[in-house]
C-alpha cells in the first residue's frame, strides 16, 4: 500500500468548501472522484483542514492511499486530467505510511488580500476583496504585532465553531503593502472557524482609525466577538502553505 502526499491549489469560487458533503460542489469530493477514476479503487482523501466555501489555496495538502503503480512523478499529471481547471495538483509525493496530513502539520500559514486601489480590479475581483478607503498601514503593522503568541481567540471565531479549545498560537502576524494591495500573513498552530477573516477585519478597522493598535490585546482578553473586527469576505482568503516538521 502506497501513501500518496498531494499539494494543491484551488480557485475556490464554486466550491461549498473543501470537505466532502452531499450535493454540494466541494473540492476534497471532486478530487477523490479524480483519483477514483486514475486508479479504480475507493479513495479516501485525508486533508490537513477544511477550508471554507470561497476560499482559495496555493498550497493545501493531503494524502490517501492506493495500491496503484502508477509512476509517482506522473501522478499529478494523471489526476489533473479528471479535474476541473479551478483546481490543480502542484505536487506528489510518496511519503511514508504512517504520515497524516493533518495530525503531522506543525502549522499553516494563511494570506488575507485587500485591494486598496481607488478603482477596483477587473481581472482579480474574485481573488482579492475591494476597499478603496484610506488606511493607516503602519497602525495596522502595529495592532498585527499583538496577535502574536498564545492567546485565547474566543472573541476571533464564529458561531457554530465545533471546537471547544479556543486557545490557538500564532508564530508570526505581519501586513505589507505591495503598489495598490495590501497582505495581511498569519502563521500558526492552527485556527478557529473564520478566525483569519476577523482578524483580518479587526486590522481593517484599525487601519480605518475605528481601533487603536494598543486596543488589541483588552480585545483579545475580553473573548467578546462583538468587540472584534468584521468578519471579512472569503473572497480575499487563501491558505498559502502546511508547514510539516
Amino acid at each position: 500500500m502506497r501513501n500518496i502526499k498531494l499539494t494543491i491549489e484551488y480557485h475556490g469560487k464554486g466550491f461549498n468548501g473543501w470537505q466532502k458533503q452531499p450535493n454540494q460542489l466541494n473540492i476534497q469530493g471532486e478530487i477523490e472522484r479524480a483519483i477514483s477514476l486514475i486508479t479504480g479503487e475507493k479513495i479516501e482523501l485525508i486533508g490537513s483542514g477544511r477550508t471554507d466555501a470561497g476560499v482559495h489555496s496555493l498550497g493545501q495538502v493531503a494524502n490517501f492511499k492506493t495500491n496503484c503503480e502508477i509512476p509517482i512523478e506522473k501522478f499529478a499529471l494523471a489526476i489533473n486530467s479528471k479535474l476541473k481547471k479551478s483546481i490543480r495538483i502542484k505536487m506528489a509525493e510518496e511519503v511514508e505510511e504512517r504520515f497524516h496530513s493533518r495530525y503531522f502539520a506543525h502549522s499553516k500559514k494563511y494570506r488575507y488580500v485587500i485591494n486598496h486601489s481607488s478603482t477596483g480590479t477587473a481581472i482579480y475581483r474574485e481573488l482579492e476583496y475591494q476597499f478603496p478607503f484610506a488606511l493607516d498601514i503602519q497602525k495596522m503593522q502595529e495592532a498585527a504585532k499583538y496577535f502574536e503568541g498564545e492567546h485565547d481567540f474566543a472573541g476571533f471565531k464564529a458561531s457554530g465553531t465545533s471546537s471547544k479549545n479556543s486557545v490557538r498560537k500564532i508564530f508570526k502576524a505581519e501586513v505589507f503593502q505591495k503598489g495598490e494591495r495590501i497582505f495581511i500573513e498569519l502563521t500558526g498552530s492552527g485556527f478557529l472557524y473564520n478566525m483569519v477573516r476577523i482578524i483580518a477585519g479587526t486590522l481593517l478597522e484599525v487601519g480605518m482609525g475605528k481601533i487603536l493598535p494598543e486596543e488589541i490585546p483588552a480585545i483579545i482578553a475580553s473573548k467578546d466577538r462583538k468587540r472584534a473586527g468584521k468578519t471579512l469576505p472569503a473572497v480575499g482568503l487563501y491558505l498559502v502553505e502546511v508547514f510539516y516538521s
